[in-house]
């Protein structure tokens, strides 16, 4: 037996201590190599990468970069998470949605690990008729139901309340939201939607329903417009604040009126994003409480749901993993509640196989990963803590925007907001198209054989205010205009990979500009001749060497041989003779293609 010496076994014992400098040195010699000439602080920043609201994450973290003490679970600022167990008992919430609820959907789910329901009511979803059919058969002191329903709030609740007085359910056992949103309904739809249901329904809950909340403040509307991680935050800082003034002029107190409030936000695959994001969302509510004066009120009940934004229509297999690492930043994140959208969500009704992986989703991380087992997990990590420090900032700075703007109603109602959130997105979807933020199966490695997957329309929801954005919206619009032209002409548009030299020279930029025309719904075809190909564009591949020696005579070859259009796949040298343009990494992708398509009569 190895006996240890009384201070342990240190394994860096006999190896000196490097510093950050050292590093830094290091890094400057990788940079070099690829042409990068930076020393010290620029070398780190050369390898930073830029987030949306001025916010950087940097290659490297170390107990300097320091961050406040996040405290500890159940006490404020409840950074660690709002219950001092967490999500150790069971893991967090399976929360599922229905907008329709065909045959034994519902019970089929809760019997196979579903914890809790999420009823769309009203504009796009179920009647309020139906609540009482769609919820046969479910032990309503058992399973949570949180309502949605929009300006149909007051009879969806009523309609609530009494099937638990029909059915006999405790009021004390009755558990769950009544969704009351009205600024939330105003942000979809831009019409404002009376709040005085909110009020009321506010006091029958804190009255005679201690287990249910009647407010929620779903940040969704801003996420799925186009917004930031901080403008999300900032947007629901501002409405649980209008919230607060309504229930409190109302005669609720303060604590009382923080308890009404469910707060919703997205979870996208940007797993450390989501992970800090739900982090600060709890700290900077705990500010708002303690400023109101209620600190221990101040603990954010958190429901996430996987990002609408992120869904792809094409390959929307691929979907399932971006679920899953939303789904995993959402738990380490604290989150109380999570809704993993079917991977079909962006096609319209999911089948019941998408339902299932929805929900085994949280299941398998719960179960098998052990991923509630420790309480904030994340916690600690000097990444983590400095992330959710600066994205708490960026949050209330865009709160107190808000806030100097009139407040979230005002701010909504001028559209000023609205612009806000626009202005983010285009500078958003310049990087998407640009591919600097990849889509995987739709901007990089396309697939352009697959089979689409159809499904049954979905009802249209609420419209009329905030639009829907997705990040495959540019690219889905070219490969739609690709599918009607294979439709109408039985092929789809061609370009012709001209490869020059062995496939050592040309294989990179060959396989870099198939993915890229394929984006656009672009057939590239590389066997045989131009005149064989069908094509009437070409785009030459190859090393710079080769450019040199026989671009400019193979781009005249492939006009006389009839190309209307010679790519070269490559930035612009001294070969671009013939050649009509260029392909790289950073080119705007979604105007090369739209014009190539244009050019081809692909309407």
């Amino acid at each position: 037996m190895t006996v240890l010496p009384d201070d342990g076994l240190s394994l860096a014992a006999d190896f000196p201590a490097a510093t950050h400098e050292q590093w830094q040195r290091l890094v400057e010699g990788v940079l070099r190599k690829s042409g990068k000439e930076a020393e010290g602080t620029a070398a780190e920043d050369a390898l930073s990468t830029a987030l949306e609201d001025g916010l950087r994450t940097r290659p490297l973290y170390t107990a300097h970069d320091t961050a406040p003490e996040p405290g500890f679970p159940g006490f404020a600022p409840f950074v660690r998470g709002g219950r001092a167990a967490g999500n150790t008992a069971g893991g967090w919430d399976l929360r599922q949605r229905y907008t329709v609820a065909a045959g034994d959907a519902v019970l089929a789910d809760l019997e196979n690990g579903v914890t809790s329901l999420w009823l769309v009511v009203g504009e796009g979803g179920l009647p309020v008729s139906s609540i009482e059919r769609v919820l046969d058969g479910v032990h309503l002191d058992l399973a949570p139901v949180v309502l949605d329903a929009g300006r149909d709030v007051q009879d969806a609740a009523d309609a609530l309340l009494r099937l638990y007085e029909r059915r006999g359910v405790d009021r004390g056992a009755a558990r769950g939201s009544l969704g009351a949103d009205p600024l939330g309904y105003e942000a979809r739809t831009g019409r404002p939607c009376d709040t005085t249901p909110t009020t009321d329904l506010a006091h029958r809950c804190a009255e005679g329903y201690p287990g249910l909340r009647a407010l929620t403040v779903d940040a969704l509307p801003y996420h799925e417009a186009g917004g930031s991680a901080a403008q999300e935050l900032g947007a629901s800082l501002a409405t649980g604040v209008a919230y607060l003034r309504e229930l409190t002029g109302a005669g609720l107190p303060v604590e009382r009126a923080c308890a009404q409030l469910e707060f919703r936000y997205a979870a996208t695959a940007d797993q450390f994003l989501t992970i800090a994001k739900l982090r600060a969302a709890r700290r900077l509510w705990a500010r708002v409480a303690e400023v109101c004066g209620a600190v221990g009120a101040g603990a954010q009940v958190q429901h996430a749901v996987t990002s609408p934004v992120m869904m792809s229509r094409r390959d929307p297999w691929v979907n399932m993993l971006r679920t899953t690492i939303a789904t995993l930043g959402a738990g380490v994140g604290g989150a109380d509640a999570v809704t993993v959208l079917p991977f079909d969500h962006a096609l319209g009704l999911p089948d019941a196989f998408a339902r299932r992986i929805a929900r085994n989703t949280s299941t398998i991380l719960i179960e098998e990963s052990h991923l509630s087992r420790v309480i904030d997990p994340a916690g600690g990590s000097w990444y983590v803590e400095r992330l959710t420090d600066e994205l708490a900032h960026a949050g209330w700075e865009f709160f107190q925007w808000i806030e100097r703007n009139g407040g979230q109603a005002t701010a909504l109602r001028s559209g000023r907001l609205g612009q806000e959130l626009a202005d983010t997105w285009a500078a958003r979807g310049a990087k998407l198209a640009r591919r600097r933020e990849p889509i995987t199966g739709v901007s990089e490695f396309p697939h352009l054989a697959e089979r689409a997957v159809e499904r049954e329309p979905a009802p249209e929801g609420p419209a009329g205010g905030l639009p829907r954005v997705r990040r495959d919206e540019a690219f889905e619009a070219l490969r739609a205009r690709s599918d009607a032209h294979l439709a109408a002409t039985g092929a789809r548009p061609r370009v012709f990979l001209a490869t020059l030299g062995p496939a050592a020279a040309h294989s990179a930029r060959a396989t870099f500009a198939s993915n890229l025309f394929q984006a656009g719904g672009i057939e590239p075809v590389s066997d045989g001749t131009f005149e064989d190909s069908g094509a009437t564009e070409a785009c030459l591949c190859s090393s710079d060497a080769l450019y040199e020696e026989r671009a400019a005579a193979t781009a005249a070859a492939l006009k006389a041989a009839g190309a209307r259009h010679v790519f070269l796949a490559g930035r612009p040298g001294p070969w671009d003779a013939d050649v009509d343009g260029h392909v790289f990494a950073g080119c705007d992708a979604v105007a090369v293609l739209s014009a190539t398509l244009d050019r081809m009569g692909v309407s």
